[in-house]
This record gives C-alpha cells, structure tokens and sequence, in this order.
C-alpha cells in the first residue's frame, strides 16, 4: 500500500546527469525537438502488446556477442583465414593440384592446408564457443515481470519486452535500460554501481519522478499505463532527453531517471522501472564495439618478406618455364624414346608457348615451399604463450589489489620490445589517485604544517636534508603552543584516517574557534560538508560511516570536514543532514534543504549547490578552480583573494591539487526569478537544453565571496622514480599529459626523475604581456592571433636553445600548457611542435584536455613513424590508449575504462618496467629470430627442388615424396621453432634490468633489419647449395644398390631431406642462447620423428607409400650412405 501523504516529496534538485558533460559530438546527435530525427521512440508503458506491430515494434533483449552462428561460422571464418595471401596461395595451389600439371599428389597439398587453417578455425570456435556461453547464461538470468493477471512474475531476460515494468532486487543487475518508476525509499532514490559500464567502483546516485513515487507496491501496477516518447538508441552513456506522459501531465526524463542495462542496483531493496532499450538497442551494447585494430611493425614487415618471397618465387618459376619451353622446342624432338610425335600438350614441341605457360603453374607449386605455410599458426601459438608468461610473472603481481599484469591481447607482445615514446596520464598513474588533506588556505592565514613528497625531492635536488623540512614544521607548530598534536599517537588517542593527513593543532579538536574570523572558517568547514555528491554509508556491523565519491579528491574533501567537526550524517533527495559543533560547542545536527545541484564537469570546472537553511536563508555554495572562481567573484568577495593567490602558488610548488571555496547568500525574489529560468532551461527537449542550463548557471554563479581554498596531496606510487630512471636509462622518451597546474607538474617530474637537475626547461606558455594586453580588449580574435604568434615565437626561440646547446650535450625538457596546445596542434604548427620536443629527453603537457590527449599522441605516432606507448587509469585517457600503437591501462582507483581500452594491464606504474625491459625485450628478440629462422628453413629447402628441376631439365620432376614435402613444416621443424620463439633468452631478467641500454635493440630493429633479414635468407640459399651438390655428388661417384645399380631418384630425394632435416635443425640449435629440457626434446626428437616416420611410412603398401616405398630399407642396406652423408 502507497504511503500516500505521509512520503517525503520530490524536490527540486536537479542534476547535469554526473560529472560528464556530453561531448559535441554527442550533443550533434540531439534534434531540435522530441520526435525530430533521433527521437522517435514511443514506448507504452505496462502495454506490450502495442509492441508487437510496426512502427513500435522494437528488438527483443536476446544478447548475442558471438561473432559467427551455426550458419556463418564456416564461410566467415574461411573468409578471415583466406584474407591473409599465403593461406589464399596455397588454397589456390591445393585447387590446382587436382588438375594434371600438378606435380604433388592432391591429398598432400590439401591436407596440410585443412590442418593449418583448421587449427586457426577451432581457435575462433573455442574462443566465439566461450562467448556463446556466456552470452547463455546472461540471457538466461531471472527478473520480477508484471504480468496480465496484474501480478509480478519471474521471466528469463531474453524474454523481456520494450515497455514491460519490471522489478530489480538488491545486487542484482539491471535486465535493460530502464526508467526509474519508485524505489524501496521513501523519496524514490536508489544507489547504482556502474562499474560494468566505466569501470567506477564508487555508487551513483539516481531517482525517479516526483510523479510516479507513490507506485512503490506491486499491487499498484495492475491500472498503470504511461508513455515515453524519448531519443532512439544511441551509445551515449551519460546523456538522455525524453519526456514521460502520465495522465494529464508531462514530465521530463534525464539520465538521472535512467537505469543502464549492466549496472547493478546497490544498497536499495528494490525498485521498479519500465524498459526502454532492450538488448543490442541499450547503451552498453551500442558501445560494445571492438576496439581499434592494431598490428606490430615485425607483423607489417613479415608481409612485406613475404611479397618479397613471392616474387623470388614467380621469378624462379619464370626462368624454370622458359628454360623448359625453350629445351622443349629444341631437345624434345630428338628424344625419340619419349615419343614426341605422340605427346601431351604439356611437352609438345610443336606449341612450346603452352607447354612453357602449363609449366609454370607447375612451377608455382613445386616452389611453393619458399612460403612458410604454418608461419601465421605457429607465431599465433607462440604469442598466446609468451603472453601466459607475462600473465603469470609474480615480479608484475600486486598482492595488495590481488591484481596481475594482464596482456589483453597477444597480438602486440613484440612490439612492446620497440617502443620509443611513452606518454603518460600522471593522477592514477604517477600517482595513487588516494587524496589526502594536508593544507587549506582560511581567510588568507594558511594552515597545515605537513611536508609532501615534492618537497622533500625538491629539498634533495637543492642539496638540503628532507629531514630539516619536518623539523623545522614541528618547531613552526610547538612555537604556536601546537604540543598537543605533536604528542605520540597514543597520547591523543587520534588513530590515521584515510583521505587525511592534516596536522596544525589551530584548527584540531575545535581549536579553530579562537581563531581570527571564525565565521569565516565555520564556513570554510560548511562548504566543506555540504557542496558535494557524496553518499554516506553505514556498516551494519560496525556502525562506522565511509563515504561514497565520484572522486578521491572529494571523499578527502567530507573526511576532512568530518575531522574538523563537521560531519556529513545522511542524504535525501531534498536535503543533506550535517552535524556539527553548536554556540556551546557540543555537536548538534544541521538540515539543509538541497534547491539546486550543479554538478562538476571539465568545462564548467566547478560545481555549486543551492541550499536553504534552517533559518530561511538561501546560500549558493561553490568549489572550483582558483581561475575559474576568481573570474566570479564581487567586489566585496576579493578581500583574501592575494593572500590565497600566494598561498596557492606554494601549494602547486608543494605538488598539491588545488580548489577554490566560495559563497554567496541570495534573497528570495532573486532565486525565484533565477529558478524561473533554470527550470525553462532544464524542461527544454532538445540539443540547446545544455547550453541553456549552462547560461542559467552563470546567471547565479557571480558575485561570489572568497573563504579560502583547499590543498590535497596526491602521492606517487611506489617505485615511480627509480622506474622513469631506468625506462630513460633504456633509451625511452616520456611524455606526462595531465591536466594540473604547471608549477605542480614541475615539481612532481622532478620528484618522480622526469626532470632532473641540470636538465634545461623550454616553458611554452601564454602568461605573456602581449598576450595580456590583447586579452584587455577582448577582441577574441585578435587574442588568437597574438596567442599563436607567441606560440610559434617560442617554440621557434626553444629550438634555438637545443641548436645552442648542441655541442654541451646537455638534456632539454619542454613544458607546454593546454592553452598553447590549442594553437601548437594546429596543421602549420605542429610540426614544428614535434620536432622540438623530439629533442628533449622529457616533455610535460600541462592543463590538457582528454582530446589533447589523444592528439599528442596521433602526432607523435605519425610524426615520428616510431612506437608509442600510452599508458593511464581514468576514462580520460582511453583515448590516448587507443589512439597510441601500445595502450597500458592501470587498474587503478578510477575503475577499469582505461584497463578495458588497453592491450595490456598493470596495477602499478612500476610494472611497466618489467614489462617493457624484461618481457618486451625478449618477445622482440623470440619474434624476429622465429621468423627470421621460418624462412631461412624453407628457402634451404625450397630452393634445392629449383636446382633439382634444373638437374631434370625443368621437367617438372619432383625429389622428394608428396608427404615429406606436406609435413616439412607441419611435423619435423614445426617444434623447436615454437619453443625457440616461447623460451628463448639472450640475457636473463637480472641482466636485462641491471643494463637498460640493451633494449635499445628493440626501437634500432636491431634483429629485424632488411639486412639481417636477407642475411638469414643468404644463409638459406648456401645451405641449399651445399646440400644439393654434396648430395648430388655424393650420389653420382659410384653404385648405390647391391646389385649394382645407381640410385633412383626417390633414394637421392630421401638421402638429401634427410640432410635438410638434420641442417635446419642444427641451425637453429646453433641459433638459441639459451636451451632448456624442452628445447633439446624437440630439436632431437624432431631429427629421430624424420627416421620414425620414413621407416613406418615406407614398409606401407606402395599404393600409401608410392615413391616411399622400402627406400629407408634400401637406404640402409645399402652401407647407410645417406646416413654418411649428413655425418661426414
């Protein structure tokens, strides 16, 4: 039953729909009006049935992720294996073989090519099979249905409909894309985690209409009929635009109203919502693409050897066809016992052209060994193996998180080994992203007496002991009467929080009172506790109270003010609850009534929240950047403003992260009028509904007054320093892209060794007098000439400086901020931008922007046609990841966005040495050697059946049996190429780490060099010729049989792949640096299989064996020539 008039109200609040504000080419995606174009969805609510005919007639909820069905698996995955050209050469062989001019039997050229592809095929299948299953049990998961009888009943997921009211339970995840109806809570809010959808781990706050509150029992949805008329599908997470008609009214949707398939209801009972999107309709499925594909350049090169090898193999057959044509025409008609007079086309001297033409598709088969046809499987077998390696390297396991390096992909594991620029994210990244409170600005008094990891390093770098910054603190706090705080911990009974790390007893334990403008501070303290999004949980066991944040920084910010005595106690939709110290100083509970929120977002870079209190009067809070605040603050709101300047400069020296607090009080007609228009704003349907919400917020967002500002610390993981050391020690250049503050990204790159002492800064800027000057006019403009102007002028003056400095060897690092990269990025510049930053060691990007991001990056990759590497952990930095040639993501505190866009996975920064040095370095080396060693073997083997055929006059003539030549590369020197590419070290691990400058071979292509290429393949060719002839030789001086007899040619065949078998063996046993148990096994065991199998396939009846047959046995009746031979 309805609890009717006694239900807390729907208020006012009202939201951006989260701190993501959509992109522009999101907001291009809106029409100007509700059932323009990309908003024609009607949805009957608790009416399915109209859902059955056209035009309402949407997709079922079925999911499927697979990439083929029972129907499509076979010619779509055919089409995948034949797209790569050697599997499409050998198809075309194996069709030709069953044709006359075919010098292999049909079963010996198709069966190795079924094998090949079909192991390829069950790869795909295992993999699409896994996902069938997955995609089973999701379908096949249970939800509260209301039915026709009026009642809820339970129906599988795959079998909702649009416009069905369903019910969720705590924990469970959403079915489809839902709009909130009602929830267990009285004011219809209810806690989600959306960490399937961003990777966040904190809870969003979301809650439904005032109007469809009272619809919290199930009973009440027997008469319930409503319509939705919204935007059509679309993969826009965090935006929505509809409308909702429920009787006689019409109603606003928004993001805040939705429910997003995959996302899980948390710390709410239940809730109730009607389905909009059903399956690959919702937004997580429209954003379930692939990511961007991305192959290594030892992949791009092994196409082009193999082009090359194409064309060896097309010219051979030339000359092999020519010359064949040629002797046909002139020799053929005096070979009187070959009957020319009564012959085929193929040897007809009469039309030597055709018989050359049918020749050469002889030929093109008989070569065809020059390709390494098990190439492609055996480097995808290698690879998914080095990359379970990298998954299992307990020197990249972090045991705190439980987290391993994950290499998402095995496709790139080489090119981990060739990286030249990583361009890093530095929040999450550099950093553990675990804000603590350590200073604040009050009133223009700074407060906090803790030393930060900047200044200690910054201490180090000037040659002064961090030691003395602590005690000198201490002292500065004892002088000022702060002993109680310095007591030891057992003494206070203070116990380290989490999030805060604030000491300077003037503002501890209420001492804040007794200081200078206390109203100002209560208010510092208010803001504090009152202007954020934050969710206040309770732990039913230990009635402790944590807090659930949109980010670390703001948790820090609510802890803090817990701390100083003003505790956030409960949120609902229409107020937040705080308690705090009363006029005796015993603590006492604060309601304020939420009016307004307007939260965070990259462009407004603040947020503000509206608020009565419990005395009538109306308060606009607000938090911010210090530029951002200042451009919005009254006259009379600047009082503190220079001493707070100063205070927030040596915050961002310290290596702090900076906001600015300020307030305003509004009378009752001001707001009125103000709401009149926000809520025009906020019930506009259409892509203008931003903007106007956005000018409506500047409307109250002004004449604000100063409090103070806020100082929280970011500390850098562990290990950081000593890893940016040896990376760069490594030969790497690295790049940081993070949006704090200059003075902040200087000094945490000197903490973290990006910058280091006697290293000369290029600072690339716009805080020039010209630029100023032209900012006093406000002609936009001229503003962007003189802007870019300076740019180019400066870039031009730091290339100056590098050539100056050329002779001293001196390293450079360039900072440049966001504002100049808006012009230093555009076409004319941003070459000059590259090839000054080429020349420094360290390159640090200020104030950038997402976008910029992934710019930077696109420059760098192309510019310098090297590799790079992005690496990061927030949904800010996907694009930089997927833009760059490696993409690392840090399972970090952000969530797991950036993980899920990566190619591979650390949970440290520090890891990413191991995983460059270590594993990249020898995945490199393994790869190019494996390759190199795959063509050596089949051009040593290929070529000797050219110089048979020229033995043979061109006939056509094969020399060895049909299934020696199929299982050359399938069976007998498939193995030990594998294990070499799997377990090959030149140096181990230690000496990797202990001497950087070794990986340098990777990003030089040392090992992949067209010259050491054709040397392998000019070592192919000597062993070729060497065999050939001694063979050859060997079997012309005198009687092979018993009997006297020479040998036939099947002996000679079996005598010289005999000695191939053993050669290419050998060789790659003199290749490998580094043997185990399991290299030995296959190399040798690989020489016996040969004499296994020619012994068993020999003694079979000759019509299995054909050219085979008994020739082992022959061989070694015959004095074991041909085992003299390979040995001698």
């Amino acid at each position: 039953m309805a609890r009717g008039k006694n239900r807390m109200r729907f208020s006012k609040l009202y939201t951006f729909g989260g701190i993501f504000k959509p992109s522009n080419m999101e907001r291009a995606q809106v029409a100007a009006s509700l059932g323009g174009l990309g908003f024609s969805r009607v949805v009957f609510c608790n009416q399915t049935d109209k859902h059955k005919v056209k035009p309402y007639k949407y997709r079922s909820n079925y999911v499927s992720t697979t990439k083929y069905n029972v129907i499509t698996f076979f010619p779509k995955a055919l089409f995948e294996q034949f797209r790569r050209v050697a599997n499409l050469y050998f198809l075309l062989a194996a069709a030709l073989s069953l044709t006359s001019v075919s010098p292999y039997s049909a079963v010996s050229l198709i069966l190795p090519l079924v094998f090949v592809v079909g192991v390829s095929m069950c790869k795909e299948a295992l993999e699409d099979w896994r996902r069938f299953l997955q995609d089973k049990e999701i379908n096949s998961r249970k939800v509260m249905v209301h039915g026709k009888d009026g009642k809820f009943e339970v129906r599988e997921w795959k079998k909702l409909r649009v416009g069905d009211v369903v019910k969720v339970e705590k924990d469970s995840f959403f079915p489809a894309d839902l709009i909130l109806l009602s929830s267990s809570y009285p004011d219809g809010i209810c806690y989600v985690e959306t960490m399937n959808l961003d990777g966040e781990t904190n809870l969003k706050l979301k809650r439904s209409l005032e109007r469809t509150v009272e619809l919290d029992e199930e009973s009440e949805f027997g008469n319930f009929h409503a319509q939705i008329k919204c935007e059509d599908p679309n993969p826009n997470l965090y935006t929505f635009v509809g409308n909702l008609e429920y009787g006689e009214e019409i109603m606003p949707l928004g993001p805040q109203q939705v429910l997003l398939r995959d996302s899980k209801l948390r710390n709410t009972p239940y809730v109730f919502g009607v389905v909009i999107f059903t399956g690959h309709e919702t937004k997580v499925m429209q954003n379930a693409t692939d990511p961007p594909s991305k192959r290594s350049r030892v992949e791009r090169r092994m196409d082009s050897i193999i082009y090359f090898l194409f064309t060896i193999l097309m010219l051979i057959s030339v000359i092999g066809s020519i010359a064949f044509g040629v002797r046909t025409k002139v020799s053929t008609p005096s070979w009187w016992y070959i009957r020319p007079d009564d012959t085929d086309m193929q040897y007809d001297p009469k039309n030597p052209g055709l018989a050359g033409l049918l020749h050469l598709v002889t030929a093109l088969i008989l070569y065809g060994y020059l390709i390494p046809i098990s190439l492609y499987v055996s480097i995808e077998i290698v690879k998914v193996l080095q990359a379970q390696f990298i998954n299992n390297d307990r020197k990249m396991y972090h045991a705190e998180t439980d987290r391993p390096a994950h290499a998402r992909t095995s496709n790139l594991n080489e090119e981990l080994g060739q990286v030249d620029t990583i361009l890093s994210d530095k929040t999450g990244t550099l950093t553990c992203n675990q804000m603590e409170f350590v200073k604040c600005s009050i009133a223009g008094v700074a407060y906090g007496r803790g030393v930060t990891e900047v200044e200690r390093a910054t201490a180090r770098r000037l040659g002064k002991d961090p030691q003395m910054l602590e005690e000198s603190a201490t002292e500065e706090d004892r002088s000022m009467g702060a002993s109680i705080e310095m007591m030891p911990m057992g003494h206070t009974g203070r116990l380290p929080v989490k999030g805060f790390n604030f000491k300077d007893a003037r503002l501890m334990e209420g001492q804040w009172i007794n200081q200078p403008n206390p109203e100002v501070l209560q208010m510092f303290f208010r803001i504090l506790a009152v202007c954020h999004t934050a969710i206040p949980d309770e732990d039913d066991v230990t009635g402790m109270v944590t807090y659930e944040a949109e980010s670390p920084d703001e948790a820090a910010f609510v802890v803090a003010a817990r701390e100083f005595g003003f505790e956030f106690m409960k949120r609902t939709q229409s107020s937040v609850v705080i308690q705090e110290p009363g006029p005796n100083g015993n603590p006492i509970q604060r309601e304020y009534k939420i009016l307004n929120l307007l939260e965070f977002n990259s462009t407004r870079k603040r947020m503000s929240v509206v608020v009565r209190d419990e005395d009538g009067q109306i308060i606009l809070m607000c938090k911010g950047a210090d530029s951002v605040i200042h451009e919005r603050l009254g006259i009379g709101g600047k009082a503190y403003w220079d001493a707070t300047k100063k205070h927030l400069a040596g915050y961002g020296e310290a290596g702090l992260r900076t906001l600015a607090l300020a307030y305003r009080k509004l009378d009752e007609a001001e707001y009125a009028d103000w709401h009149v228009i926000f809520m025009r704003a906020r019930t506009t349907i259409g892509s203008e509904r931003d903007e106007l919400l956005d000018k409506a917020s500047e409307m109250i967002e002004k004449d604000l007054i100063l409090v103070g500002a806020t100082a929280v610390e970011d500390k850098l993981q562990i290990g950081v320093p000593e890893c940016i050391d040896r990376l760069a020690q490594a030969g790497l250049k690295i790049w940081v892209l993070t949006g704090d503050k200059q003075e902040t990204a200087i000094n945490i790159g000197f903490a973290c060794s990006l910058l280091r002492q006697g290293m000369k800064q290029i600072i690339i800027g716009l805080e020039n007098p010209e630029v100023f000057s032209a900012e006093e006019f406000g002609d936009k403009a001229q503003i962007a000439k003189v802007s870019k102007d300076s740019v180019r002028q400066q870039i031009t003056s730091g290339q100056h400086q590098i050539e100056l400095d050329y002779q001293e060897h001196e390293p450079h690092a360039l900072i440049i901020d966001g504002k100049s990269l808006l012009y230093a990025l555009d076409n004319d510049m941003k070459k000059d931008l590259l090839s000054l930053a080429v020349q420094c060691a360290s390159v640090i990007c200020c104030r950038v922007s997402p976008k910029q991001k992934a710019m930077i990056t696109r420059l760098v990759k192309e510019g310098t046609g090297k590799t790079t590497l992005g690496i990061g952990d927030g949904a800010n930095d996907v694009g930089m990841i997927q833009e760059a040639d490696i993409g690392v993501g840090i399972s970090g505190v952000e969530g797991q966005q950036a993980v899920m866009a990566s190619d591979f996975s650390i949970a440290q920064f520090q890891f990413l040495e191991q995983l460059l040095v270590v594993h990249g370095h020898w995945c490199y080396k393994r790869i190019t050697l494996m390759i190199c060693y795959f063509f050596y073997k089949n051009i040593t083997f290929g070529l000797t059946l050219f110089y048979f055929e020229a033995y043979a006059s061109f006939s056509g003539q094969v020399l060895y049996n049909d299934w020696y030549s199929s299982l050359f590369n399938v069976l007998f020197t498939s193995l030990p190429v594998i294990a070499l590419g799997v377990f090959e070290q030149d140096v181990s691990s230690r000496v990797c780490l202990q001497f950087p400058g070794l990986y340098q071979q990777g990003p030089n292509n040392v090992f992949f060099k067209w010259r050491r290429i054709l040397g392998w393949m000019m070592n192919g060719v000597y062993s070729s010729l060497i065999t050939f002839f001694f063979v050859a030789g060997a079997f012309e001086i005198q009687a092979f049989r018993n009997d006297g007899q020479l040998a036939s040619g099947e002996e000679m065949g079996a005598a010289m792949y005999t000695c191939i078998v053993w050669v290419v063996n050998v060789q790659i046993a003199l290749a490998i640096s580094y043997f185990t148990i399991i290299q030995h096994a296959f190399i040798w065991g690989s020489i016996w299989l040969w004499y296994i199998f020619s012994v068993l396939y020999g003694i079979l009846d000759p019509y299995y064996s054909t050219t085979a047959y008994k020739t082992r046995e022959i061989e070694v009746s015959s004095k074991d020539k041909d085992w003299s031979i390979c040995t001698d």
